[in-house]
């Protein structure tokens, strides 16, 4: 999959792929950790299909901890996968709560449907490969290698 240009959306927030061997990078940038996490969400969705194009029908609530901000973040990807691949739905919108290191979040779309979606891989699960949840200047960032 070619590295792709930052997808922008409201403010500072945006979501890219980094090209990494044979798997792809997701990273998510955003001014709050939360919300970096909700950005490398995104990231995560679009290495399968445009997220965009997944409705918002069923929410699916998350729940998280971890001794540390990347293997939190590693843990909410995981999680994700986790809830796709079980629950055959792909999601497009997220919401992220952190509390220390704990996370509350919720993850809303639909089931697949191939003729609409084309999902273009199966993300077998996040990696710790570039693993990183850290502040570079005005915003966080949130980025890791995803298994496909």
């Amino acid at each position: 999959m070619p590295v792709q240009e930052p997808h922008v959306t409201a403010g500072a927030a945006s979501w890219e792929h980094y090209a990494h061997g044979a798997d792809i990078g997701v990273r998510g940038y955003a001014s709050c950790k939360a919300d970096a996490f909700v950005q490398a969400a995104l990231a995560l969705t679009a290495v399968i299909t445009d997220p965009a194009e997944v409705v918002a029908r069923e929410s699916v609530a998350i729940e998280c901890e971890a001794p540390d901000d990347e293997l939190l973040f590693a843990e909410w990807l995981n999680a994700l996968v986790y809830e796709m691949a079980t629950r055959r739905m792909l999601f497009g919108r997220f919401a992220v709560r952190l509390d220390g290191r704990r996370l509350s979040g919720e993850a809303w779309g639909e089931p697949v449907d191939a003729a609409r979606h084309h999902p273009a891989v199966e993300v077998k699960g996040a990696t710790y490969t570039t693993l990183r949840v850290a502040r570079e200047g005005e915003r966080w960032v949130a980025q890791t290698v995803v298994d496909v």
